[in-house]
């Protein structure tokens, strides 16, 4: 299908609804990978790519997307583009590299197209997300040819994220966006990374449990939520972001 447009409404009316799995960690693993499977049957799996960004939740995204090509496309390499906006944890860094070289992963880096040195980073959050993330993961899509984007996002990290649905389709540029792990807890995550061995970030291990660039992650405060290390100026402008593009 590589080449041909493909209406995301008509793909999301291809899925079916993602099913909250049950309370049990294999049922919930189970009804995303049927998720994913349904998306890579409507679309192709040459047009679906995993938004990785060396963070808990898009690692278990990517290697469910794993599990599912070696089902319906054996050989295949999975795709995953990664948003390097140079302001990246070095530790997050080499571990991308790693594990897209220890998992076969065909790697896109897509980094911003702005001069850092003498952009004002992290000043006006929303703005500087939107030069450093939004436009180069759009650049990327179109570039790419993807029509199916599938995020780590979970329903339970923040409001703007559980107003939103699952499977979204995204107009510009046209594509579906995925979130398979959306019923999944933090715990359900770091439950699946342990049971099935998978690598994660070191610097998970130094405290920290939600990762973003430099300037906006902080080790979370003792006793306060996931995301109480994110700069909280840009979390309380996730809607704004969200409209944009961000995840």
């Amino acid at each position: 299908m590589s080449g041909q447009t493909i209406d995301p409404q008509t793909l999301l009316a291809a899925l079916p609804p993602l099913a909250p799995g049950g309370p049990v960690l294999e049922g919930r693993l189970a009804a995303a990978w049927a998720f994913l499977r349904a998306a890579a049957l409507a679309a192709g799996p040459g047009r679906v790519a995993v938004a990785w960004t060396g963070g808990k939740d898009s690692t278990l995204a990517l290697w469910l997307w794993r599990a599912v090509l070696a089902e319906v496309a054996p050989g295949a390499r999975p795709r995953a583009v990664n948003l390097d906006t140079g302001c990246k944890f070095p530790q997050v860094l080499a571990f991308r590299d790693a594990l897209a070289e220890a998992w076969g992963v065909d790697l896109h880096v897509a980094r911003p197209g702005v001069d850092l040195e003498a952009y004002p980073v992290a000043v006006d959050k929303v703005a500087c997300c939107r030069d450093l993330k939004v436009r180069p993961l759009a650049g990327a899509v179109a570039a790419l040819d993807i029509a199916v984007l599938i995020t780590g996002v979970r329903a339970d990290e923040h409001p703007a994220r559980a107003a939103r649905p699952a499977a979204e389709a995204h107009a510009d540029p046209p594509h579906l966006r995925l979130a398979p792990l959306w019923h999944f807890g933090e715990f359900d995550i770091w439950a699946a990374t342990l049971d099935h061995g998978l690598p994660c970030c070191a610097l998970y291990g130094q405290g920290y449990r939600s990762l973003g660039c430099v300037p906006c992650t902080a080790l979370p405060d003792p006793g306060a939520g996931e995301r109480s290390g994110r700069d909280q100026d840009k979390e309380r402008h996730m809607e704004a972001l969200r409209s944009l593009g961000y995840f």
